[in-house]
């Protein structure tokens, strides 16, 4: 997935939404070179807190989050991955 794991990434996965139901949800893939505590805080275009999906501390490692934006509007969101040492930001886009 990651090619290289001495360095920061971040990676939103595709949307999936059953069609028998309202679930409307996201995959977020992180990885981190470090133990560090880690914060990944989605924000909308205002720069609104939405929710703060993880405020931890995490080994080295590649990990993967879901996110249940069901209860949102559409429109684009922002998704933070903050650590001690680094900070990446990404845009989604989400469609209903």
């Amino acid at each position: 997935f990651f090619k290289q794991k001495t360095a920061y990434e971040i990676y939103q996965c595709d949307w999936s939404s059953d069609v028998c139901s309202s679930d409307l949800s996201t995959k977020i893939r992180f990885a981190v070179p470090n133990t560090s505590n880690v914060k990944l805080i989605i924000y909308n275009m205002l720069g609104q807190k939405i929710v703060t999906l993880l405020n931890e501390v995490k080994n080295a490692g590649t990990y993967e989050l879901s996110w249940d934006a069901s209860g949102l509007s559409s429109g684009i969101y922002i998704y933070k991955l903050q650590t001690g040492l680094k900070i990446i930001t990404r845009k989604m886009m989400l469609i209903k």
